[in-house]
């Protein structure tokens, strides 16, 4: 078979894990013939391409990004874009796709496997809010690398007795802030599932440094969003996909906190450093069980499934099911264990 990839939406580490895996057993092990297509749906809708086999993607293991590039394109959202990609993969002998990405890159798949192509999804976000798996590839990673930098600032915060303000991503889904924030021992962690109250904040960090406690560290997803009318927020420009380009709640909420307070604070920004670099061991593990699973699934003619993690194990779940909600932070692990720790 002639087999095609593409990566979409935001890079994360472990995008090469999979393409290796897939690659390393398509080639080895079925006798495929395996390509990529550039830049995401952007490269399927012109029809670019460049060759994957296993010398291709040696050394690509611990290499973060991806070699392939990534957009944001939606064809849907471009006159003409969808007939171009069904027309490109036809002109290509593509015999079945393998889209890597989120909610969005696979929403884009779904709907293509409705109008015939034969599509595999793998679910790639750092923010781990797809459904139908319990982790994604890039978000342990992520969690490793904000955690790192909230032990960094807690020194900081404490040899100036400040509050610092950490901005972690996560747009809809708190979770890589609910995670690092309880592994890094934070004093206040606010997510975009539950819109927090500034005042609150600030009384909880007024009794903390009342109890002689002069550092604090508020980490904030961010899409988290105050409760209606308690603080003004910034607005951005629009994607593709309809997303708000988000950052600037970490910055407005500091100037918040030192306002209401009086405490010396300020305010890091870890964006796009939590996508780069080395992925770690377990999301080199997890992308390469997913482009095993992935390969496998073209074989078995599973098209229009996403290979995903349960229970331990890889399997198949319809792509309606892993972009038909997002997976949000479940309220046990912030309510029951988060919040324990809150102002301590």
């Amino acid at each position: 078979m002639r087999v095609a990839m593409l990566t979409g939406g935001g890079d994360c580490p472990g995008l090469n894990a999979v393409m290796r895996a897939v690659v390393r057993k398509g080639e080895r092990h079925y006798g495929d013939e395996l390509v990529g297509f550039l830049d995401g749906w952007r490269g399927v809708i012109d029809g670019a391409v460049r060759p994957l086999d296993v010398e291709a993607l040696r050394g690509t293991l611990p290499r973060g990004g991806t070699i392939l590039g990534s957009s944001r394109t939606n064809p849907f959202k471009i006159e003409g874009g969808v007939d171009a990609c069904k027309a490109s993969m036809e002109a290509l002998g593509i015999d079945a796709l393998i889209a890597i990405g989120g909610e969005d890159t696979l929403g884009v798949a779904e709907k293509l496997h409705q109008l015939g192509v034969h599509v595999i999804g793998v679910p790639k976000t750092i923010d781990n809010d797809l459904s139908g798996t319990e982790l994604t590839f890039g978000f342990d990673t992520a969690v490793q690398i904000a955690t790192e930098a909230i032990d960094r600032l807690h020194t900081t915060a404490e040899s100036h007795h400040r509050v610092m303000v950490v901005e972690v991503m996560g747009r809809h889904a708190g979770h890589i802030a609910v995670w690092s924030g309880i592994a890094g021992g934070a004093t206040m962690i606010l997510i975009p599932e539950e819109p927090f109250d500034i005042d609150s904040v600030c009384d909880a960090l007024r009794r903390r440094h009342e109890k002689g406690n002069y550092a604090s560290i508020v980490v904030v997803a961010e899409g988290a969003v105050p409760e209606e009318g308690t603080m003004e927020l910034q607005t951005g420009e629009v994607d593709q996909f309809g997303h708000v380009r988000l950052g600037g709640i970490g910055n407005s909420l500091a100037e918040a906190i030192e306002d209401r307070t009086g405490f010396e604070t300020r305010q890091t920004v870890l964006g796009h450093v939590q996508r780069g670099g080395t992925p770690t061991a377990f999301d080199r593990v997890l992308a390469t069980r997913f482009g095993v699973a992935a390969i496998d699934a073209v074989h078995d003619g599973a098209f229009g499934q996403m290979v995903a993690l349960q229970s331990g194990d890889i399997v198949r779940v319809p792509l309606t099911e892993a972009v038909g909600t997002l997976k949000t932070v479940d309220p046990d692990l912030y309510h029951g264990v988060a919040e324990v720790f809150f102002a301590g």
